[in-house]
């Protein structure tokens, strides 16, 4: 079943228009995540909305929104003003533009999000947009607003939906400048970029998302795993840092490392199927015999002949 909508409204190209809905593209939520306890009592710390000055709790329905113009001084905002300011693109994604997206510069890209008809109709002026953008190989530039703020989406075909990814603005992006003037120039020679070019080839490949394991996240697991088991845990031994002296040798060494044969490699794990939760990779709980077990014990059982 997909995931609620994050934003329900109209996708308008002119005086074409069909209602669409916005889903995320993207999900953290099967990853482990941590509560932070009470290490006296084990029970979880929850926060509070409290008075900076009284210290005193303060209920939902008091707690107002407010710009901070000088120190202690504040201008509050009401929800109503708020939602009279609401611009067009609270409930239209208008399409203004057409771009290349070889354009689009990557420090400008944010999330992605799926984006579709809502109901059963406007499929047809779904289709004729989706398909006008597919036809000219561009992507197309509109406006939406989520949580309350005016956003950039940038939209483009997948398979029979479109793809909306999500733009900064330009002062929210930094000038490289701040961080690289300080690069020396320095002058590489031929040979070391030759060398360099030999590592690349050696290591070229397709990117294909299933073949990469966070690495971190499996080692999470072992952990949860381990001490839920009782067993020790031991510190794994971090590799050391080495200064780099002889540039060009460690360039042929580079290159004489990834030549050398490869070791007899393990079958290459077909990718888990996506799970409802990361709970289904941890161990069975104690007193729970594992699937497997329970499986050959059913298994030895006499079947009883049907009549």
């Amino acid at each position: 079943m997909a995931p609620r909508a994050n934003w329900k409204g109209f996708l308008r190209l002119s005086l074409v228009t069909c209602p669409v809905a916005l889903y995320p593209a993207t999900s953290e939520s099967e990853k482990i995540s941590f509560n932070q306890l009470n290490r006296q009592t084990g029970h979880r710390i929850k926060y509070l909305k409290v008075d900076a000055d009284t210290g005193d709790e303060v209920p939902n329905e008091d707690i107002v929104k407010g710009y901070e113009l000088d120190k202690g001084q504040y201008i509050e905002v009401t929800k109503d003003e708020l939602e009279d300011i609401a611009l067009e693109s609270t409930r239209t994604i208008e399409i203004d533009e057409f771009v290349d997206k070889s354009d689009i510069d990557p420090r400008y890209l944010i999330r992605p999000y799926y984006l579709r008809p809502d109901g059963k109709v406007g499929h047809d002026a779904f289709a004729v947009i989706r398909e006008t953008i597919r036809e000219m190989d561009k992507v197309a530039i509109g406006r939406v607003v989520l949580t309350n703020r005016e956003h950039i989406i940038a939209l483009e075909p997948l398979d029979k939906g479109l793809v909306g990814t999500l733009l900064r603005y330009p002062y929210e992006v930094r000038s490289e400048q701040e961080y690289f003037d300080e690069i020396q120039d320095v002058k590489v020679t031929k040979d070391m970029l030759d060398l360099a070019r030999h590592i690349v080839n050696q290591k070229a490949g397709r990117f294909e998302p299933e073949k990469f394991e966070d690495h971190y996240e499996t080692a999470l697991i072992d952990l949860i795993n381990k001490k839920r088991a009782g067993k020790p845990i031991t510190p794994k031994e971090r590799p050391a840092a080495t200064n780099v002296v002889d540039l060009m040798e460690a360039l042929r060494r580079s290159v004489g490392r990834e030549a050398s044969p490869a070791k007899a490699a393990k079958p290459a794990k077909k990718p888990r199927k996506a799970s409802s939760g990361q709970k289904e990779m941890l161990m069975p709980i104690e007193g729970k015999k594992p699937k497997e077990t329970a499986a050959k014990k059913s298994a030895a059982k006499p079947q009883r002949k049907s009549a």
